[in-house]
């Protein structure tokens, strides 16, 4: 708790509330930043509140995760966004940034999951990767002869004979998206760890390891693709010997046009990333500013149709947009601590 014990302290809360009921009368719609992962799924929410309910349509805006985070955490007030989506967990240092923007009361909704995708063309030729072939295409250096070395790869083939011989091309994420954090921790980092030198390295200097399992390459065969994933399934219509890095309901959305890599002989489907199979999964959040609820319009009532289980349930509205529920005990008390907006405990 914090105790005011200042005249100028207790002008400053007042002044505070002023804004705040101010942004009542200056914006009755509620606005949402943050993932584009999470994007759809937010979208499918905000469309379907909008028509049952009286209150305005939300505006979802896709920032990226981190983006998303940086808006919300800016500060209290109408200038700034209720909700933001998260294809990643908020990271200790963005609540403290937060709290350090007046932004003290935080509640966490962890909505589902989603698997990330290494697809192609389905036009192109299908394969099954390692996370260790992963790692030595992307990764800006590799080992090679005990040394580590700038990425020597030019082809897939050159990593592997079994893998087809066409130049390393992968559209992805910027560094502000979840899907790009995601992807280093599960996909880069995981095959950095299958490399005994790389393994080794993370018992003597975790920092070292990180640096060089989180680096990508910046010669060509990595192309930042923005926030963008229906743009990615665009690039890779045209250019069948291309891959693209995006989350899993991209690729449910987009079956008819691309399909996913093997990821250690498992394939990238509804069922498997449910039970854990497959090995590039995440969870989604959203996160929401307690501050603004009751005085922008429908906050409460938005979490409410959000954790609803025609909404998030295995036979809700998102799964048929890809989202892979939470279990059911889990998805009962994410949405119990939802609905009574209680504060996020990291």
């Amino acid at each position: 708790m914090i105790r005011l014990t200042s005249a100028s302290g207790l002008i400053a809360v007042a002044a505070a509330t002023a804004l705040l009921t101010g942004a009542a009368q200056a914006r009755d719609q509620i606005r949402i930043v943050g993932s584009s992962t999470v994007f759809p799924f937010s979208t499918a929410v905000a469309e379907q509140f909008g028509k049952t309910t009286s209150f305005k349509t939300p505006v979802v805006e896709s920032t990226g995760s981190g983006g998303g985070l940086k808006l919300f955490c800016a500060g209290v007030g109408v200038e700034h966004p209720d909700i933001t989506n998260a294809s990643r967990r908020i990271k200790s240092s963005e609540v403290k940034t937060c709290a350090k923007n007046g932004v003290t009361d935080i509640v966490e909704v962890k909505i589902g999951f989603d698997g990330i995708v290494l697809g192609n063309s389905k036009s192109g030729q299908q394969v099954t990767l390692s996370k260790e072939q992963v790692f030595r295409a992307l990764a800006k250096q590799v080992p090679v002869d005990g040394k580590l070395v700038d990425n020597p790869y030019t082809t897939w083939k050159d990593i592997d004979a079994s893998l087809p011989a066409i130049k390393i091309e992968v559209l992805g994420p910027p560094p502000t998206s979840g899907t790009r954090d995601a992807f280093l921790e599960l996909a880069m980092e995981g095959g950095a760890k299958k490399i005994k030198m790389l393994a080794d390295m993370r018992k003597a200097d975790k920092k070292k390891f990180k640096a060089v399992a989180h680096s990508i390459r910046e010669d060509g065969a990595f192309i930042e693709a923005g926030e963008n994933d229906n743009l990615i399934v665009q690039k890779l219509e045209a250019n069948p010997n291309a891959f693209g890095i995006f989350g899993f309901s991209f690729l449910d959305q987009n079956s008819d046009k691309i399909q996913g890599a093997r990821i250690d002989g498992t394939a990238p489907t509804f069922d498997n990333i449910a039970d854990g199979k497959y090995g590039v999964s995440r969870s989604m959040y959203f996160y929401v500013k307690k501050a603004h609820v009751g005085v922008i319009p429908g906050i409460r009532e938005y979490v409410g149709e959000f954790t609803a289980d025609r909404a998030w349930g295995p036979d809700g509205y998102l799964a048929d947009k890809g989202l892979i529920p939470l279990p059911q005990d889990m998805r009962m008390k994410v949405g119990d601590e939802a609905k009574s907006l209680a504060n996020l405990s990291m």
